[in-house]
């Protein structure tokens, strides 16, 4: 079974964090609680297919990146859902994402910005970076002198 065949028609809060409320209107408010909740339940599968859209990158790259490997991507696509730890990364991606489509203000100078070495990153591609907690907190930290004005 191929993953855009368990896809659902809408997507949650993958899209929701991509896409913020009030940017184009699509996505609806993400609270912490519904994010902490999702994360808890772990999320559908089609979450990390969309996540996989929103980046354009192939899930062989992308699965790596968040600690999945293919022998449990198998087992996610049998079940229909990821287990929190997993959904805990995928919603990390997708928040730094949406950080980053208001910060260069669309989704295809957010995706080129995730995937390029930074040189306030010491030189290390965002994503690359985000596969630790710090690391995106630090991803997050460059976006937000970015968005001051004081990038390094």
């Amino acid at each position: 079974m191929a993953l855009r065949e368990v896809l659902p028609a809408s997507v949650g809060v993958v899209g929701d964090c991509v896409r913020p409320a009030g940017k184009s209107g699509e996505g609806r408010p993400v609270s912490a609680a519904r994010l902490v909740a999702a994360v808890r339940d772990g999320l559908p599968l089609g979450e990390l297919e969309a996540l996989r859209r929103s980046l354009d990158v192939p899930m062989e790259r992308l699965a790596p990146r968040l600690g999945i490997s293919k022998a449990t991507l198998h087992r996610r696509k049998r079940s229909g859902r990821l287990e929190p730890l997993e959904s805990d990364r995928v919603l990390r991606f997708a928040r730094l994402l949406g950080r980053a489509v208001d910060v260069l203000e669309s989704e295809a100078g957010a995706r080129q910005w995730l995937n390029s070495p930074q040189v306030g990153l010491g030189g290390a591609v965002p994503l690359d970076y985000a596969e630790t907690e710090v690391g995106a907190r630090e991803v997050e930290d460059l976006l937000v002198r970015i968005e001051l004005g004081v990038y390094s």
